[in-house]
């Protein structure tokens, strides 16, 4: 005779017997396999925790403050009163140990940080110790054959060079460009975040950007962040429904609208040629040579100015790269021009 094996009864849902705090569903276990289960309970969170206090010492408290080293807020909030040895509570870190903060090895990490290391937004300055100086020159106008923009690639600290192949104009999408002016990691962050959110805005509503809604992102952005010590002095320009647009946006929110602007420590040589030779009916030719010119004086004027010319053009169709030309070669190009005008005339 056939024995009828019995249908075997179907996983019944129970809570989970291997922790008191868990709501987590799941089938019936054999005995084996509930074995392996891997027990919690409180008392082993509590040794968890234990060993974490042992690690980094009895005292396990970093000051609040630290997070708003070179604020606005920290200095109405306490001021400089803080001294060294107040009786602060930090954690006895050893640096380059793994899974610890790496801080300064002094008594009170923020306190140092402050004073050593705090910055400030515009021309104030919070008197630390390491000064930030900065240095560029940025251009961009508009013309009836569309925009302009023009910069030079060095990188500056002060009267130290740290590179001569920086590239300060950040394409956010095809239609819409970006220049850098001040601290090089602030103004590649959240251009590239600006990049972000007019990728989402094209998702969500089917249609490109405008120059205006996307200059006003990073505006809101740095509105947001102003009094954090951000350094920005940025120019969003592109081609929208509405025809070739320029905006300048800094680091305190402010958002401008014009035909042409120079951001930099070379600015104000770039505007001296701007302001001469700018009219808006210029040739496409004469509309590049001008950017040209203007970044070449502020390059020979401005010592943090220099090395490489790098040279857009923006159009219905989209941006373009005209050039990248070396500042040293147009030297010598407008040179020869000025020796030959003089000998003519």
């Amino acid at each position: 005779r056939k024995r009828l094996k019995k249908a075997p009864p179907p996983p019944t849902a129970t809570l989970c017997n291997y922790s008191p705090y868990s709501t987590q569903i799941h089938s019936r276990l054999s005995p084996r396999r509930r074995r392996r289960r891997r027990r919690i309970s409180p008392p082993s969170i509590v040794k968890n925790l234990t060993n974490i206090s042992i690690m980094f010492g009895a005292t396990l408290a970093i000051g609040d403050d630290i997070l708003d080293i070179g604020t606005h807020k920290f200095d109405r909030s306490r001021g400089d009163q803080r001294a060294i040895g107040s009786g602060a509570m930090v954690p006895r870190l050893a640096l380059g140990e793994p899974g610890q903060f790496e801080v300064p090895n002094v008594a009170d990490p923020a306190h140092f940080c402050r004073n050593n290391f705090a910055s400030a937004c515009g021309n104030s300055d919070s008197k630390q110790n390491v000064k930030f100086a900065k240095g560029t020159t940025t251009l961009a106008f508009k013309f009836d054959g569309g925009i302009i923009v023009s910069v030079d690639s060095r990188s500056t600290m002060g009267a130290y060079i740290a590179s001569g192949t920086v590239k300060k104009v950040i394409e956010i999408n095809p239609f819409l460009l970006g220049t850098m002016a001040g601290g090089a990691a602030d103004c590649s962050f959240w251009e590239r975040n600006l990049g972000t959110q007019c990728r989402m805005y094209e998702l969500r509503n089917k249609k490109r950007i405008t120059v205006a809604a996307a200059s006003k992102l990073l505006a809101n952005t740095m509105s947001s962040y102003r009094g954090y010590g951000l350094s920005m002095g940025t120019m969003i320009t592109g081609w929208d429904e509405t025809g070739p647009q320029l905006y300048y946006v800094d680091d305190d929110g402010t958002r401008l609208h014009g035909r042409y602007f120079s951001v930099g420590s070379g600015s104000t040589y770039a505007y001296g040629v701007l302001d001469t030779y700018y009219k808006p009916d210029l040739t496409v030719e004469e509309a590049i040579d001008l950017g040209k010119r203007a970044i070449y004086h502020a390059c020979h004027r401005d010592a943090m100015s220099g090395s490489i010319n790098n040279l857009y053009h923006v159009t219905k169709d989209g941006w373009v790269k005209i050039h990248a030309i070396d500042v040293n070669d147009m030297h010598y190009q407008f040179l020869e021009e000025k020796k030959n005008a003089m000998s003519s005339s």
